[in-house]
């Protein structure tokens, strides 16, 4: 499978998040080494898999609606 990887501007831009933002509050909460932004080379450089946060996105969507739809 091919993936999308995006700098933490790029994704930022993507997603209408501030950089700060997404470095201070999402990684590592939210986005997860590994599985969502993977560090190449072992390097400081971080790059974020677009469609992996984007499944992430909809899968959260999808269970606020569910909720939704109970009440």
């Amino acid at each position: 499978m091919s993936y999308t990887y995006l700098t933490t501007q790029e994704l930022a831009e993507k997603i209408r998040y501030d950089v700060r933002t997404i470095r201070n509050q999402l990684k590592d909460s939210v986005l997860l080494e590994g599985i969502h932004y993977i560090r190449p080379f072992r390097g400081r450089k971080i790059l974020f898999i677009w469609e992996k946060i984007e499944e992430e996105m909809l899968k959260s969507l999808d269970e606020s609606l569910q909720e939704m739809a109970l009440q």
